[in-house]
């Protein structure tokens, strides 16, 4: 049954009618606060699911920083050296390694955005991170064959 004045669905467990998408948990003992470390208190506590969802959205994109700094180390240091271009493996792992600090320090600015349009009850603002990581790990791959093209024909 759906009380016609808040729109919330009375037989549903709290904060599950339909203003758990936006926050608007009325008479369920709202929390304030961002929750995002910035000690601010704005907008009302989003739906719990919610918030997860960012968390391990955020996660990921931590997980998958942590890989490309990972990776970059690994070829600047572990990848034999290019026949004819010495300098070649950190041509490659450097830039890895910048754009997982850029991803990381990104995807923690999103994760706050994300997490401050929904205690507001707006829309998602749209991900950056894809697309940072979409065209630098095309340009890295894009030197690291030009890289490998030249080692074979500098190579006796």
């Amino acid at each position: 049954m759906t009380d016609q004045t808040s729109g919330e669905d009375r037989g549903a467990p709290p904060g599950t009618g339909d203003g758990a998408r936006t926050g608007d948990r009325t008479g369920t003992g709202d929390r304030t606060g961002t929750g995002d470390g910035t000690g601010t208190d704005d907008g009302t506590e989003p739906d719990a699911r919610y918030t997860f969802a960012n968390e391990r959205t955020f996660l990921a994109w931590s997980r998958t920083s942590l890989a490309l700094v990972v990776g970059g180390l690994a070829i600047a240091q572990l990848l034999p050296p290019f026949p004819g271009v010495p300098w070649g493996r950190h041509v490659i792992g450097t830039p890895l390694i910048l754009l997982g600090c850029v991803i990381s320090v990104t995807s923690y600015a999103e994760w706050k955005a994300s997490q401050r349009a929904l205690r507001h009850g707006k829309p998602l603002p749209r991900s950056r991170v894809p697309q940072i990581l979409a065209i630098a790990i095309a340009a890295i791959g894009l030197v690291a064959a030009a890289l490998a093209l030249v080692s074979a024909v500098r190579s006796p």
